[in-house]
């Protein structure tokens, strides 16, 4: 069986191939990217793929049983790249489709971000391609990114309220796309893929005080301040508001899921957030 994985030079993709490949031989994995070079360290068989170039995706796909769509970090042009992908996809003979959505994404009050989700969900069933939907939740290192800037200003900034996220590492969603990958009764389903325990950013910025022995408050802000707080430290102003109008969202709840379907796919509980935010205080010392 190959097994094809597309944006594998991201953060995600390339936790997901290293693991894979514990499980399956290198030979049977190929990787799509738009620059083969910068995939050159993975160890395993590279083809070039644009998701806005149709013909790239047809070579690209060749002879693919499995293919792990990554969804592509264009919001605006998501939907589209992906019909590509599907549409090559059926072309190319591919058996097998497994594609990281959204939490949530046909209910999700993070809109701008579930618009497209849902119409590449809705592209996979009529494709007739047996496919499996991660519908990932947030990475937990989306907040803990921010822990340099929340100690050298002294507060943690957001938008979310009370909103409780139940984010996991980037690490265990990993593991759950492996897991799919490699194991059988996975077709049709949708996964809600979300961390075990849920919390605010009242309780982020809590555990960090207590690790770091400092007073590092959460700091809730009307979304527009919270997206001029952003671009104040360089993000350009779309991407300060689109983040802004993630917290938003998250005030709604729209990152909370208390089903705990990762942790049953992982076979293992997911990453606390005691143990995230340790992990960014070591890289710091």
């Amino acid at each position: 069986m190959t097994i094809a994985i597309t944006g594998a030079t991201g953060q995600l993709g390339r936790l997901i191939v290293n693991k894979l490949k514990t499980r399956v031989p290198a030979e049977h994995i190929i990787v799509l990217v738009r620059t083969p070079a910068k995939a050159a360290d993975l160890g395993v068989t590279v083809r070039e793929a644009d998701y806005s170039k149709p013909d790239t995706l047809d070579r690209a796909l060749a002879g693919v049983d499995t293919l792990l769509l990554i969804s592509s970090n264009s919001v605006d042009e998501r939907a589209a790249q992906h019909r590509n992908v599907i549409e090559a996809a059926k072309k190319a003979g591919v058996k097998r489709i497994v594609y990281t959505s959204l939490l949530h994404a046909d209910t999700s009050a993070i809109t701008s971000l579930a618009v497209s989700h849902s119409a590449t969900e809705a592209e996979l069933k009529a494709s007739g391609i047996p496919f499996t939907v991660l519908r990932n939740g947030w990475y937990t290192e989306n907040y803990t990114a921010s822990i340099p800037a929340a100690l050298a200003s002294g507060a943690f900034p957001g938008s979310a309220g009370n909103g409780r996220i139940s984010s996991a590492a980037r690490a265990d969603y990993a593991d759950a796309a492996v897991a799919v990958l490699t194991g059988d009764g996975h077709e049709g389903k949708v996964y809600e893929l979300a961390g075990d325990e849920a919390y605010t950013l009242n309780d982020l910025a809590a555990e960090v005080s207590r690790q770091t022995g400092k007073n590092i408050p959460y700091k809730n802000l009307p979304e527009a301040e919270y997206a001029a707080a952003l671009a104040g430290l360089g993000l350009p102003q779309p991407v300060a508001q689109a983040y802004a109008s993630f917290d938003t969202g998250a005030s709604k709840d729209a990152l909370f899921d208390d089903g705990r379907e990762l942790s049953r796919l992982i076979s293992r509980p997911t990453t606390p957030l005691s143990v995230s935010v340790a992990d960014v205080l070591k890289q710091l010392n």
